[in-house]
């Protein structure tokens, strides 16, 4: 089990390193022709792509470090390394966000008007379709190894290409006389950018602070009741290391079971939930009722 997790981080820094490199480019194209075609638009786009670079090495680093193994400091392993990654990572969306909006609200009130060069519009596009790519990309993988931190990262790839879209649509917009679209579209792609970047501290947070979804619990009871000899639950709780359930269950069987057989109940628990729930690791109590 542990080296099946081990195996699914390793495939997760693929996506890492997927983004790193289409940062990279995309960041020095974007600067480049925002030079050479006078955008402020495409200028600032390629900034936030090279932001996204840290972002991408964060998570790359989250990622290998939670492949550590257990140790003296860390005897439940380094798993929520990846939780802090996505945390990381959220932050510097938070900050890409907010800037987009206050660079969308500041242009509002200037005076200057610009019309950039149609390159710096198609650029945008590609760049958007490029992102776009990477995140669908990243999104499969994040569901296929149920990585935080991927998922984390495609979140942030697909922002990426809503900032490219809103940079197009102000650059387009210009030519035909519409200035104004360039503010509106940024204060809408700053707002999802944020909203995302919410969303995924949220889910982090409530993973550091062992918080856990109450539906999936139900889910868990439902299995367990079912399982022959299983009289009722006194007590379970559970709790995530990176992508990783650990379940803590404390369940009532018949007074009159000997140890062997109320062991094999437990047993069935813990493999019930391995296989039909996918967690990490079963603590089962057993108790006479």
């Amino acid at each position: 089990m542990v080296q099946s997790k081990v195996n699914d981080l390793k495939m997760g820094e693929r996506g890492a390193i997927l983004s790193i490199f289409a940062y990279i480019f995309l960041s020095v194209l974007k600067l480049v022709i925002a030079d050479m075609t006078n955008s402020a638009a495409l200028k600032a786009d390629g900034m936030n792509n090279a932001t996204d670079i840290v972002a991408s090495i964060a998570v790359l680093i989250g990622l290998r470090f939670s492949q550590k193994p257990a140790d003296k400091n860390h005897p439940y392993g380094h798993w929520k390394a990846e939780t802090i990654a996505a945390m990381v990572a959220s932050f510097i969306m938070m900050a890409v966000g907010l800037q987009v909006l206050f660079e969308a609200v500041t242009s509002v009130f200037a005076e200057k008007q610009e019309s950039p060069d149609m390159t710096a519009a198609l650029t945008a596009v590609f760049s958007a379709g490029i992102m776009y790519l990477v995140y669908r990309y990243n999104r499969n993988l994040g569901r296929k190894i149920n990585s935080q931190a991927v998922t984390a990262a495609a979140k942030d790839n697909l922002s990426d290409a809503w900032v490219s879209i809103g940079a197009s649509i102000g650059i387009i917009g210009s030519q035909f006389g519409l200035p104004w679209l360039d503010p509106l579209t940024a204060v809408v792609v700053g707002l999802l950018i944020c909203k995302t970047a919410w969303g995924i501290f949220r889910e982090a947070s409530l993973d550091l602070t062992d918080g856990y979804d109450e539906e999936k619990l139900v889910l868990y009871k439902e299995s367990i009741l079912g399982i022959s000899g299983v009289k009722g639950i006194k007590d379970i709780r559970a709790r995530r290391y990176g992508s990783n359930s650990v379940v803590d269950v404390v369940i009532l069987v018949n007074s009159t079971l000997g140890i062997q057989a109320a062991h094999q109940i437990s047993d069935c628990v813990e493999e019930v939930l391995i296989k039909e729930h996918q967690i990490f690791d079963v603590h089962v109590h057993v108790e006479p009722n």
